[in-house]
Order: C-alpha cells, then structure tokens, then sequence
C-alpha cells in the first residue's frame, strides 16, 4: 500500500477547491457591485448643483411626452362621455303616420349593423324646440306641427367609419325616408386627431428618450475624463475594464432613476393643476367630464424605463472612453 489517496477522493478534494473558489469570486463580484452602486451615489450627491441639473433635465425631457400621453387619453374621454359614436338622424317624408315609422323602425333595428332604434314623435320634437331659448315664442304661433318623425339610428360600437357610411347609404334608401343625417362623422375626425397624436407621442418619447441617453452619456464622460489617471493606476495593476466601468454604469442608472422620479412627479403636478378647470368643464356638461389621469403602472414604469436609459448611456459612453484610456 502507498498511502497514496485514491482518485475518487481526490476528485472531491479538486470538486470543493472549486466550489469555494467559485463561491469567493461570486461574492467578490457581489460586494463590488453594492460598493460601486454605493460609492457612485455618495460621488453624485457629493456634488449636488450638477447632479441636480442633470437630473431635472432628464425629468423634464422624459416628463413631456407624459403630458401629452395625458392630453391625448383626457381628449379621448371627452369623446367617450359625449357619445361614442352619435346616432344616425334619419328624417321621415312629411305626413308620415305613427305605425309607418315603428314599422320602419322594426326593420331598421333587425339590422346586424344598428343596436338600436329610437322613435322620435313630431311634438317630442316640437318640445325639445319649445326648451330652447328664443323659440318657444315662434313655435306658439304655428296652426299645426311641421315636425315630422325622426328615427335615431345608433350603429353597432364595433363598427368603422366606412361601415357607418355604408349603414347611412342603406338608409337613405329606404321608403318613406326623407333625409338621413349622419352627426357622427366628427367622432370620425377625432379618431383621426387622436391617431395622429399617438404617433407624434411615440416618436416625440423616443427622441426625447435618445435625448436622456445623451445627457447621461455626456455626464460620464466628462467624470471619466476627469479621473483618467487613476483609471491608468488601476488598469496598470491588472483591473479590468468592467471592474473599472462598473461605478460609471451605476452612475447612469442613478442618474436616470431620480430623473424618472421627476418626469413622475412633474405628471403628476399636471394632473393636479388640471382639475380646477376640468371641474368647470365638467358643469357645463352635466357632470359627464372627469380627467382621467395616468395609470399607476405607467408612473411607476418610468424611473425604472428611465434607469435603464441611464445605465444604456453610460455604458456606450464608458466603454468608448476606457479604449482611449487603455
């Protein structure tokens, strides 16, 4: 016998060497991570005037197109309360009786395109003009009602606008019609309106986006481009470039983390600014406006989109600067 240890026992010895290495360098690779995120933080807010002023040019940036993201969704709930899509006016023939237009109604609101059919009599019309200021004089000396029977067609939600054109041809044709009236195309134009803002706050977000990652790629660049020496002393005794990268990446996630918090609290002091007025707004429609504000989600969404935008600027910037240096 040689005393000699056999293979498998020193496979295990060779197995736990390896474990404890990989375990130290683990968690090497950890404290690194909290004593840069640490000591970036402690380096910006050791200079408060220019982190401020970067910060709150991130905020603002990023804060503009919450606004019009809130503009747009208000405008759209304005749209909602004051009619989804308006009803299709449809205008009998003079002279016209009771059981022609219920009959025509019936047939009207068996249509797969139409939710619902509402007959309006002459003298339900006659009062709706009678509660009108200035006209309840003129219409007290009318011999007979004019008025004829008016049918409100209200088309299926689900419908666009050129199956709405569609229904209000079909109408048109119909016996007995006299005018067809469709009041629901400004709804149309608003859709249009709204479509068109959507995109413009898309592509207004991510230009202002780009605009963030380049205040935060500017920043770190200037703070590499003043400790160039000690970036050589470290790289000199072996650091490598993500060791020495790494507290210049959680500057940018800082920096863009507080700009995000910002952007939230300036969209938030919109919101609040906004209803004294829309209460006014809201009276003079019955009550059926209310501003909608932005969801929570999106709100808490932003410093996190607004930290990631950071860490992406610094991190092109700092490897960029670290070649020049090495």
């Amino acid at each position: 016998m040689s005393g000699r240890p056999d293979a498998p026992a020193e496979a295990a010895v060779r197995d736990a060497h390896s474990r404890r290495s990989e375990t130290r360098r683990v968690g090497g690779w950890a404290e690194h991570h909290r004593w840069s995120a640490a000591a970036s933080l402690r380096r910006l807010l050791g200079r408060p005037f220019g982190t401020l002023m970067t910060v709150t040019v991130i905020g603002l940036a990023l804060a503009l197109p919450l606004a019009f993201y809130l503009m747009l969704g208000n405008v759209q709930r304005m749209g909602d309360a004051m009619g989804q899509r308006q009803a299709v006016s449809v205008f009998l023939k003079p002279g016209q009786s009771e059981a022609v237009a219920q009959l025509l109604a019936k047939d009207i609101g068996e249509r797969a395109d139409v939710a619902g059919v509402v007959v309006k009599t002459p003298q339900q019309g006659m009062d709706e003009l009678a509660a009108m200021q200035g006209f309840s004089g003129a219409l007290h000396a009318l011999d007979d009602n004019p008025l004829p029977y008016v049918l409100q067609v209200m088309p299926k939600d689900a419908l666009d606008a050129g199956a709405v054109q569609d229904l209000v041809t079909a109408l048109r044709e119909q016996r007995g019609v006299d005018m067809v009236q469709d009041s629901g195309s400004w709804r149309q134009r608003l859709d249009a309106l709204l479509g068109l803002g959507n995109r413009i706050v898309a592509v207004l977000a991510l230009l202002l986006s780009l605009a963030a990652v380049l205040v935060v790629g500017n920043t770190v660049r200037v703070d590499i481009a003043g400790r160039v020496d000690e970036i050589g002393v470290l790289m000199l005794v072996g650091a490598s470039r993500p060791f020495v990268r790494r507290p210049y990446l959680y500057a940018g996630i800082w920096y863009g983390l507080f700009g995000g918090v910002v952007a939230s609290l300036v969209a938030v002091a919109i919101e609040l600014s906004l209803v004294a007025p829309v209460e006014r707004l809201s009276a003079a429609y019955a009550g059926k406006l209310s501003i909608g504000g932005l969801p929570l989600w999106l709100l808490l969404a932003t410093p996190v989109a607004a930290a990631l935008l950071g860490w992406v600027g610094a991190r092109l910037v700092s490897a960029w600067q670290l070649r020049r240096v090495a």
